[in-house]
């Protein structure tokens, strides 16, 4: 299979790499040289023809994106929409990469794959416009939602957390902030199964379970050794940011696990994690 990998330098695309060669062709992309971005990008795709496309490009900074609406839009909206006009010219299908952020994270809710998105923030509209952009082109469409990703080689919040415990000797972390910690080697392993059926449609991609900001940091501290570490759990409201994340924004797998499409739990993910990237105190 010729697969493109938008994105290619980032934690997803590089787990996607690293897992789909040497199975499949691979075209990578990425910014600045192929830039979803410039209505351009349709004509380069359709020109080369993959079979598929992977969108894990994206503008990530939620906060920035604040500032900066017309250019995380571009990337988050307009680019899926492009994407998905040369998808639709060379008959390629297209994976869009969403976020748990499209929803509004009220207590208490589990969100399952065709409940109607409530974004706040505007990385969160943006990425939301990115799935209905795409979806009015294209027919051949999966949407994958992802959440709190982290990856091999990447600044992660388990690579934050391990840094800053570290550095400070204590650690005061937020604990009514809840989601599922996702980790993108598994995400890789699970689209490769998910394009195999072409059951197009929108999927929940995460490791099983849910945690709090606080409960995730815990057993990054406890995996690796620094357990010993003193960690506070606050309020999100001492924790201010320019975008305020969704409190409870936890993704139910219920579409791709129809398929026998499961990702293990999130503790044994990180637990992989911790084994082979994650520097030990």
């Amino acid at each position: 299979m010729r697969v493109l990998i938008t994105g290619s330098r980032g934690q997803l695309g590089q787990a996607l790499q690293s897992h789909f060669s040497p199975s499949h062709q691979l075209t990578l992309w990425s910014r600045p040289e192929h830039d979803i971005a410039q209505p351009s990008i349709a004509d380069a795709l359709a020109a080369l023809a993959p079979d598929v496309v992977i969108n894990a490009g994206a503008w990530t900074n939620v906060d920035a994106a604040e500032s900066s609406p017309d250019a995380a839009f571009a990337v988050n909206s307009l680019g899926p929409k492009y994407l998905a006009e040369g998808c639709a010219r060379c008959g390629a299908a297209l994976v869009q990469i969403s976020s748990n952020e499209v929803f509004a994270g009220e207590l208490g809710r589990f969100y399952r794959e065709y409940e109607e998105p409530g974004p706040g923030t505007v990385y969160a509209r943006s990425k939301a416009a990115g799935e209905r952009a795409a979806g009015r082109v294209l027919d051949r469409l999966y949407i994958v939602r992802v959440a709190w990703l982290y990856g091999p080689g990447g600044s992660n919040f388990p690579s934050k957390i391990g840094a800053a415990a570290d550095k400070h000797g204590k650690l005061r972390v937020v604990a009514d902030e809840f989601g599922n910690p996702t980790y993108a080697p598994d995400v890789a392993a699970a689209l490769e199964r998910l394009l195999a059926g072409e059951r197009y449609g929108i999927y929940h991609l995460v490791n099983e379970g849910w945690a709090s900001r606080y409960e995730w940091a815990a057993e990054l501290l406890r995996l690796s050794g620094r357990g010993h570490i003193p960690l506070t759990p606050i309020p999100a409201s001492e924790w201010p940011r320019p975008a305020m994340p969704p409190a409870h924004a936890v993704l139910v797998n219920q579409a791709a696990a129809a398929q026998g499409i499961r990702l293990r739990p999130w503790q044994e993910a990180l637990a992989e994690y911790v084994k082979n990237e994650a520097p030990k105190a």
